[in-house]
């Protein structure tokens, strides 16, 4: 993971670059005769010199998607440079070239082997195994983010086979909230591997005491209410280690989310059911009982059918995102142009080398998703804390073999992350590998419902109908629908403008 910038004073140019994945940031600006730069999109607004109006398009696509996707930054002229991406100013005419050295793209392997469990899930464990050697070297403390998941139960397993001798230091959360924990299975693998766990619980009320401190570090919004137990995590974390592996990119490589497991359904019901029949059926399913607890049935039923009402080149996004573009003309009063705001999610849905559904949700995930929210969440999160976090899933020489995968290994027969679950069933026992997924999550639902979290209108909100919000809010209070996505993205939103106050009274 890298992000950095080499001056060439011979030459007299500057090349910045960051690394395939986009695992840590980097901003820049253009403006008249100033080419700035910074991993901190904060420091670069507090120079006199630069412009730090907020971008309309955006605020749009923070909640078309729940983030700002790259290369696009909350302000305008100021821009992310994307991952694997390079940057060439020169400074002898002030201007730019930027290309692409690296993306991920989707290529299986033209043959089947005769058993490709014992085949590919050997090659797989071997170099997901050489992926945690090399990130175990270090001459500071270091640790493991153990969620009791595959994917960080796996990274213990290798570190413990490793290490062998050394006590490995484990470290995990847990919630008072029995729906949003898991610390029970993180604690049965520590005991497995006879770690030095440390095991934090929280109730609810100590994780929303986090928030103001959260929220006075962001560089820009970022809609995933998992970066409040991230956080929490790597500040437990960072009391006994300085660097620590987690799991992160397990679930987009191998196809690890829900929306895969709707894509089938999704295509039925499209088939079945025209689309002017859509608004009617989500009417009826209005009338479901509202759940609050984590990823509930109604939640997911209810947005999965949000975004069956658009193209399938969008579904992924709105399934993400805490509001489908009709809402987003309401919330600013002015049309919206679906192929502008989601123009990255159809660039990866349509240049996508394979034709299957699988695959272009993979890529989506891969290449949109974990850049733009996985990553930047683990970032923040674990820099706040003055904490290293290293995934060996993005070992690019275990992301090269994953990319060769055919699709119907990593979704099979309604199983997500299937190749990966079969490879590492030795290594996690088969009660870990193939438990039930769940997400770190935070109960912002709930928070709304009782009226811990409130939503003001703020002064820099202008072109925001807060009638609208207000609306919202009070359909949530009364438990007659869950806009807990909403709530959370404007909620933060507005929180975030109130401690950055300078230059946001306009778009």
């Amino acid at each position: 993971m890298w992000a950095f910038a080499v001056y060439d004073r011979t030459g007299k140019s500057l090349f910045l670059s960051r690394d395939r994945f986009g695992e840590k940031p980097l901003f820049y600006t253009h403006q008249n005769d100033l080419f700035a730069f910074s991993s901190e999109l904060t420091s670069l607004v507090r120079h006199s010199h630069i412009q730090e109006a907020i971008s309309k398009k955006s605020l749009k696509k923070y909640f078309a998607y729940g983030f700002i996707p790259a290369p696009r930054s909350l302000y305008k002229g100021i821009y992310k440079l994307s991952a694997g991406y390079n940057l060439l100013f020169d400074l002898r005419n002030f201007t730019q070239k930027i290309w692409k050295y690296w993306e991920f793209v989707i290529e299986p392997f033209d043959t089947i082997p005769k058993d490709p469990v014992q085949e590919w899930g050997g090659k797989l464990r071997e170099l997901l195994r050489r992926a945690v050697q090399r990130r175990l070297m270090s001459d500071v403390p270091l640790g493991f983010l153990l969620s009791g998941g595959i994917d960080s139960s796996a990274i213990t397993a290798f570190a413990a086979e490793e290490l062998q001798n050394r006590e490995l230091k484990t470290f995990s959360i847990g919630f008072t909230e029995k729906s949003f924990d898991e610390s029970r299975f993180a604690a049965a693998v520590a005991g497995r591997h006879r770690t030095d766990h440390h095991l934090r619980v929280f109730s609810i009320d100590q994780a929303r005491d986090t928030l103001p401190h959260i929220v006075a570090h962001l560089d820009e919004p970022l809609g995933d209410s998992s970066l409040v137990p991230t956080f929490m995590l790597c500040r437990e974390t960072r009391k006994k280690v300085t660097v620590a592996l987690g799991g992160d990119g397990g679930d987009e490589l191998f196809a690890g989310y829900d929306p895969f497991k709707a894509l089938k359904a999704a295509t039925i019901y499209n088939a079945l059911f025209p689309r002017l029949l859509h608004p009617a059926i989500r009417t009826l399913l209005g009338f479901v009982p509202v759940s609050h607890r984590y990823m509930s049935f109604d939640f997911k039923l209810k947005r999965a059918l949000n975004g069956l009402s658009y193209p399938d080149c969008v579904w992924n996004a709105v399934w993400l995102g805490s509001l489908e573009p009709a809402q987003i003309d309401e919330l600013f009063r002015e049309p919206t142009d679906i192929e502008d705001i989601y123009v990255e999610a159809i660039e990866q849905w349509e240049n996508c080398a394979q034709d299957h559904l699988v695959d272009k949700t993979l890529q989506f995930y891969t290449r949109l998703y974990l850049q733009d929210n996985i990553l930047v969440k683990t970032d923040r999160a674990s820099m706040m804390n003055s904490l290293e976090v290293r995934a060996p899933f993005l070992d690019i020489e275990l992301v090269d073999f994953v990319r060769k995968l055919p699709h119907f290994w990593k979704y099979r027969g309604g199983q997500t992350k299937y190749i990966l679950k079969k490879a590492l069933e030795p290594v996690v026992t088969r009660k870990i590998a193939f438990r039930t997924k769940k997400g770190f999550g935070a109960p912002v639902g709930r928070w709304f419902q009782e009226g811990h979290l409130r939503w003001e209108q703020h002064s820099a909100m202008p072109a925001m109908a807060g009638n609208y919000i207000e609306k919202l809010f009070r359909q949530h209070r009364s438990g007659r629908n869950d806009h807990r996505l909403f709530l959370w993205n404007i909620w933060l939103l507005g929180e975030f403008l109130k401690r950055n106050r300078k230059g946001f009274h306009q778009f």
